[in-house]
């Protein structure tokens, strides 16, 4: 079986479908699996090839094809000669720049190819199946978006977790009664820039010690880096491989609603999840109907409320 992966990553994307996508190629063993990106800036096409991927970067660089601005796309001739030359199987789209309208013209074009996209934010779709791995993924909300015959994989029986997660899950750290560990992870681009405002209102809460967790994709890590140089209570992680470790062993998080509160969710750590981006919007509702602390945007008065709401929880 030949599949291939249709992802981009960068400073605006952020890194998040690359490394959902990765934990899912895991799942096809015996298949040839190539992905194919644009080189855009702050990328981690490195963790591809890391992982033992293929990895063709295209070469044509247009304007997106009108599902959402910011997202570049691939011109869609150049992508249907990939899929030809590779002889491909399986597509699997994550990208909110490729639409409903992109991939019937590529159905049109290739009859046997199977399509699976990820998708988040209940968009129509010309697939076969669709994958939203969220907790907060809902099946009937696709009700009259994609093919009757497209098979709908929706919710936490889907989620994506790294191999790290499934080690640390069971695991159970000591933890200091009198100093609590924040997990903090903006995303890791951090486009919203928050991770500094956070730290600043965290700064206030005595006996707190704080995990923060980004990468080299953050166009602010340099202003970053000198906010935490000399605190003893932060310690600043860039591009970590023990994000699962790090999270586990911390008392409470504050995170996105994206995949990351998938993670928190799974291991059962306590969490503030703060909206940055309109496709988390889905996750915000889902965990606000469910009673879970959450900011619809950055608020300091807001988060300083909730944090000492979940200090009283954890100690």
């Amino acid at each position: 079986m030949n599949i291939l992966f249709r992802a981009d990553s960068s400073s605006t994307i952020g890194t998040g479908h690359i490394m959902r996508d990765l934990v899912l190629a895991t799942q096809y063993k015996d298949a040839n699996i190539t992905f194919v990106t644009q080189d855009l800036d702050g990328n981690i096409n490195h963790k591809i090839t890391e992982a033992g991927y293929n990895l063709v970067v295209l070469k044509s660089k247009v304007a997106n094809s009108g599902c959402e601005t910011n997202f570049p796309v691939n011109d869609i001739k150049e992508l249907n000669k990939l899929i030809k030359k590779l002889n491909i199987n399986l597509l699997v789209i994550d990208h909110y720049g490729i639409d409903y309208k992109f991939e019937k013209k590529l159905k049109f074009r290739n009859p046997k190819l199977k399509i699976l996209a990820f998708d988040d934010t209940y968009l129509k779709h010309h697939c076969d199946i669709v994958l939203n791995h969220n907790i907060s993924g809902d099946k009937k909300k696709y009700k009259g978006k994609v093919p009757k015959y497209c098979e709908l994989r929706c919710g936490s029986r889907y989620t994506l977790l790294r191999e790290e997660f499934l080690q640390e899950m069971s695991k159970q750290y000591k933890k200091s009664k009198k100093q609590k560990t924040v997990f903090l992870a903006m995303g890791g681009a951090d486009h919203s820039n928050l991770n500094i405002k956070i730290l600043k209102v965290l700064s206030e809460f005595k006996n707190i010690y704080i995990e923060v967790v980004t990468t080299n994709a953050n166009k602010n890590i340099n202003e970053l880096k000198k906010y935490v140089k000399g605190k003893e209570n932060i310690l600043l992680h860039v591009n970590s491989n023990s994000i699962a470790k790090l999270m586990k062993k911390s008392d409470f998080a504050i995170v996105t609603p994206s995949v990351t509160v998938n993670e928190v969710y799974f291991m059962n750590i306590p969490f503030i999840a703060i909206q940055t981006a309109s496709n988390q919007y889905d996750m915000y509702k889902y965990l606000k109907n469910k009673k879970f602390l959450v900011l619809k945007k950055f608020n300091t008065k807001k988060l300083d409320r909730n944090i000492s709401k979940i200090l009283k929880k954890v100690i």
